[in-house]
């Protein structure tokens, strides 16, 4: 089964945006077409932001989780691409949770590495929409 890694900003949007394309990835895992994870530390950072900005929509967030599998957050490891410090956990943490893709709204850090599984060790990173718009189970 392809296994989707979600960023904390995928995990955040969803929760705050229960209409849009997040939310509708994590409603389309239902179908059991793939399977949604995430790690401890991507969850403690969208809680952080959504408490912080939008706390009305926490239950949302915990909903989401529900469908979500967590995965051990991989630290201390050198990390094969160069990404910024708060990345490489999340990068790590999806390559050795064995995802197909790891998505993500972080186009600044992870731009330069997606749609590139030749540098990213098979995985390929995309943003939600991208991936909606080109998987095919």
């Amino acid at each position: 089964m392809v296994r989707i890694f979600l960023d904390a900003n995928i995990l955040f949007t969803s929760a705050h945006n229960p209409g849009g394309k997040s939310a509708l990835l994590v409603e389309l895992s239902k179908e059991n077409l793939f399977e949604l994870v995430t790690c401890s530390f991507a969850i403690e950072e969208a809680e952080k932001n959504l408490l912080k900005k939008y706390p009305e929509k926490m239950k949302n967030l915990e909903m989401d989780l529900k469908l979500i599998k967590t995965v051990p957050t991989s630290i201390g490891a050198s990390c094969p691409i160069p990404l910024p410090l708060k990345d490489i956990p999340i990068f790590l943490s999806a390559l050795n949770a064995r995802s197909s893709y790891l998505l993500t709204g972080d186009i600044k850090d992870f731009g330069p590495f997606m749609n590139r599984p030749s540098i990213t060790h098979g995985m390929i990173i995309q943003t939600v929409s991208e991936f909606l718009r080109t998987f095919k189970p």
